[in-house]
């Protein structure tokens, strides 16, 4: 899997993630405790899938630099 793939799943799962808990969080708070905490629970699963795929980031090897010229 590319870098690039992975910064973007780690950027959706994150803000994703802690956007859903939000709703839950106000879902819950409406009177509806069943869907309130079925949306927290999935947030927080994303979320911190999100920050599983930062250390899976950090070990992937550095993309190779494309070849320069040299300058004129």
């Amino acid at each position: 899997m590319k870098s690039a793939t992975v910064e973007v799943w780690v950027w959706v799962l994150i803000y994703g993630g802690l956007l859903t808990v939000g709703v839950g969080v106000f879902v819950l708070r409406g009177g509806t405790p069943g869907l309130g905490w079925a949306l927290i629970a999935l947030g927080t699963v994303a979320t911190v899938g999100g920050a599983a795929l930062v250390a899976v980031r950090a070990r992937l090897e550095p993309p190779e630099s494309p070849s320069r010229r040299p300058g004129p």
